[in-house]
């Protein structure tokens, strides 16, 4: 029986890569392809792959937000983030989001297809150079108390992620179906709980705690 796997990356190229370098391995399938986060978890609620390839940095919802609600609605999906990030608050948020793996798009392409065999296969895998951000991550105490961002419900950072994308709150608030009466709430609540009052520090506090690369 061959493994399904959805593809979700806002890059064409790495998309194509990926799926002509898994195309030769004939137990591995791709079903459908994500340009965003948002997409992704679309395609996996419909398709419901054994795997999702997961780039953490894409629009409209980022990869962590993504993986969070596939892990929630489709517990059999098995997430391997593949990010340019090795840094341990990335790492760390990924794996609490629910993945079962993380690769490092330094990785080498068997490193991949090991992943995907391993996490079909019930167990987690790591790059591992990234396994000293791991321990990092889970020790330091910046990771125990869940930092600023673990105050934030997931609608708010999904706005503070627009935000920080330079959308308007007419675009925000048409883009997650909501009033912009409610963005504006939503917005306020950010402030208040991270204490950053203006946008350009919203935006550096986004891009840090990996909600957008802006890439």
């Amino acid at each position: 029986m061959k493994t399904r796997v959805v593809l979700a990356d806002d890059h064409t190229i790495t998309r194509e890569g990926l799926r002509a370098l898994l195309a030769q391995h004939l137990d591995i399938e791709i079903v459908g392809e994500a340009d965003n986060g948002r997409t992704a978890v679309q395609l996996a609620l419909e398709l419901v792959p054994d795997v999702v390839i997961m780039d953490l940095s894409m629009p409209e919802l980022n990869g962590v937000e993504a993986t969070r609600r596939i892990v929630k609605a489709c517990p059999q999906v098995r997430v391997i983030a593949l990010s340019m990030h090795s840094a341990s608050n990335y790492v760390n948020q990924t794996l609490q989001s629910g993945a079962s793996g993380y690769l490092t798009k330094e990785s080498a392409f068997q490193d991949i297809v090991k992943a995907i065999r391993a996490v079909q296969g019930g167990r987690s895998y790591i790059s591992p150079d990234i396994i000293d951000a791991v321990v990092e991550g889970v020790s330091s105490p910046r990771s125990r108390s869940g930092g600023k961002l673990a105050s934030l419900t997931a609608r708010e950072r999904e706005v503070l992620q627009l935000l920080a994308e330079s959308r308007t709150t007419k675009e925000i608030a048409a883009h997650l179906n909501i009033s912009v009466y409610t963005v504006d709430s939503h917005r306020r609540r950010i402030i208040d709980k991270l204490g950053i009052r203006d946008v350009a520090g919203l935006t550096r506090f986004a891009i840090r705690e990996g909600l957008t690369s802006l890439d």
